[in-house]
């Protein structure tokens, strides 16, 4: 079995970037409650002060496309500026 991750990252306008955030609480919260989701992280970069780093991680191909259809909703789609965010499939993994 291969667990699909998704990585990547957005960026917004600097002076919205917690406003973005703070609206992706909820998104967050559930995310991380649907069934197959190992992890779900959406985070402020630390240099790039307009720059969002996204990480998800699911159990199976199936459990991601069970929660797929959802995304931002049209007031966060309106706030990004760009964005490049891809799906990993991860063969194995061990110890860092």
């Amino acid at each position: 079995m291969r667990a699909p991750s998704i990585a990547g990252w957005l960026t917004v306008d600097p002076d919205a970037r917690d406003a973005y955030l703070r609206g992706c609480i909820s998104v967050v919260e559930h995310t991380r409650a649907a069934a197959g989701c190992l992890d779900f992280v959406l985070s402020a970069d630390l240099i790039d002060t307009a720059r969002i780093s996204v990480y998800e991680r699911w159990e199976s191909e199936e459990a991601l496309h069970a929660f797929r259809g959802s995304g931002p909703d049209e007031g966060q789609v309106t706030m990004i500026r760009d964005a490049e965010v891809l799906r990993y499939h991860v063969s194995g993994f061990g110890p860092a």
